[in-house]
């Protein structure tokens, strides 16, 4: 794998899909940077045992000087950046048993800022920390998790998802914009959700089940090893030519999809 040595930062690492990367990326022989505001432990200790190295760092993303600190931590430790993966995010999980969000109607203002400063502002603080380290070397890999699009239909079981449904749409915009502003420096930032990649069987399984999700409610959704596979090490070795844009993985091969 081309990452093997490149130093890799994964926000929200702690748990599900970003700790599910970590190991990937361990095993593909990344060096790891995990920021994150949960314990870190588990992920840590896991990556190790995969022979990488790997650097902690508790940071709040809403925070701008957090993680301003955390991304120059980072570098001082490994001395340089290669790719960021923007995986932190609060997310519904409703298919895991957790409980419905409210409507708009009758979500607090603080519920709602919430949502948008951890998974929206929280993707621009890490890509603004990190794009001066990877300009002074002359490149790198910004990878967001934004996903959808406002022409979608929605469900009937995936209302109280509006706020989640912002924040990523707002990301793939987000991404399409930074990235117009630093392709001169040859830094590639693209938009990739977890799933939306090789055909699923209509098996009416829904959403990605993780280490953390309880025993009773695996057997309704997909194993993220089965979804997510190494898209996110494709998305890391992305050509400059897909920078801007919402990418998927198909057969091992990345894809950009439509707007």
């Amino acid at each position: 794998m081309a990452v093997k040595d490149k130093v890799v930062i994964i926000t929200g690492g702690a748990m599900g899909i970003g700790r599910y990367n970590a190991r990937e990326f361990a095993a593909a022989g990344a060096r790891l940077a995990i920021v994150d505001i949960a314990p870190m432990e588990d992920v840590a200790s896991e990556v190790a045992e995969l022979g990488a190295q790997v650097l902690p760092v508790h940071t709040d993303l809403r925070d701008e000087e957090q993680v301003k600190a955390a991304m120059a931590q980072v570098h001082k430790h490994y001395g340089r950046i290669d790719v960021l993966i923007n995986d932190a995010g609060i997310v519904t999980h409703f298919m895991a048993g957790s409980p419905r969000w409210p409507a708009i109607r009758d979500m607090d203002s603080s519920f709602f800022d919430n949502i948008i400063r951890t998974n929206l502002i929280g993707t621009f603080h890490a890509t603004k920390s990190v794009i001066p380290f990877m300009v002074a070397q002359g490149g790198g890999h910004i990878i967001n998790f934004g996903q959808g699009n406002v022409r979608n239909d929605r469900e009937p079981d995936s209302i109280g998802a509006c706020v989640y449904h912002v924040s990523k749409v707002a990301i793939r915009a987000f991404t399409k914009e930074v990235a117009a502003e630093e392709r001169e420096h040859n830094i590639c930032i693209v938009s990739m959700g977890p799933g939306g990649g090789d055909a699923q069987p209509n098996d009416g399984l829904r959403g990605i089940a993780t280490d953390e999700t309880p025993a009773e409610n695996r057997a309704r959704m997909r194993w993220v090893g089965d979804v997510v596979k190494d898209r996110y090490i494709l998305a890391a070795e992305a050509p400059m030519e897909l920078t801007g844009n919402q990418i998927t993985a198909r057969d091992g091969k990345l894809v950009k999809l439509d707007d």
